[in-house]
């Protein structure tokens, strides 16, 4: 009896432990099954210059993992905070109304490819494409045409992948997540033909945008 006694408290030991382990990573905002999130934040804080545990405070206030990169994007050219835009966001604002607030137009969100695409940016790019340059801070984007640019714009230039290829993988259903993760892959390899397309996702490309939030 006493050995069965003994041999549930270590049990219970080994479980309070492993508990206190799993309560740590949450608390740090990451899991250690979620390397493919992990490499993603880890990739957005080395793109714009910010300490990883500046990445998680934005998670952790709630700002989805692929909208993460805009909040820093839209604080280097406003030059303020992203507590300043995170507040804004949660509090219903659009990406679009944040911008025009700060004074900048859809131009900043721009990013040159060498043939037209198709959804989910072909509308963004039917914009461009129908007024002159000059006029371009006058385009009204919504949620999801920003998301899918800045994102676009992160990752090509981070890994020096073409807009192209991160577009056709887009538009192919992965989420940016796993975008980042081929294309970091890509880049350590180094290798002279692409690599095979990651799993799906099952995300639909899709053209209408969220606006702003409820």
């Amino acid at each position: 009896m006493q050995k069965i006694g003994l041999m549930i408290l270590l049990l219970f030991g080994i479980f309070l432990v492993q508990s206190n382990v799993s309560y740590t990573q949450v608390q740090a905002g990451i899991s250690v099954d979620d390397e493919g999130v992990q490499g993603f934040y880890l990739s957005v804080g080395e793109y714009y210059h910010v300490p990883e545990k500046e990445v998680i405070v934005v998670r952790e206030r709630k700002i989805p993992d692929e909208e993460i990169p805009v909040v820093f994007f839209l604080a280097s050219k406003a030059k303020v905070p992203s507590a300043t835009l995170i507040d804004m966001r949660l509090g219903g604002k659009s990406w679009m109304d944040i911008s025009l607030h700060f004074g900048l137009g859809a131009d900043i969100f721009y990013v040159p490819v060498t043939v037209m695409p198709g959804p989910p940016y072909g509308r963004a790019y039917g914009y461009y494409k129908n007024k002159p340059q000059k006029e371009w801070k006058k385009i009204v984007l919504v949620d999801d045409d920003i998301v899918n640019l800045v994102n676009l714009k992160f990752i090509s230039a981070h890994y020096g992948y073409s807009p192209e290829e991160v577009i056709k993988l887009r538009a192919g259903g992965y989420t940016f997540i796993k975008i980042n993760g081929h294309c970091k892959k890509a880049k350590k390899e180094k290798a002279g033909k692409p690599l095979m397309a990651p799993k799906p996702d099952k995300v639909k490309a899709k053209e209408t945008g969220k606006g702003k939030k409820k």
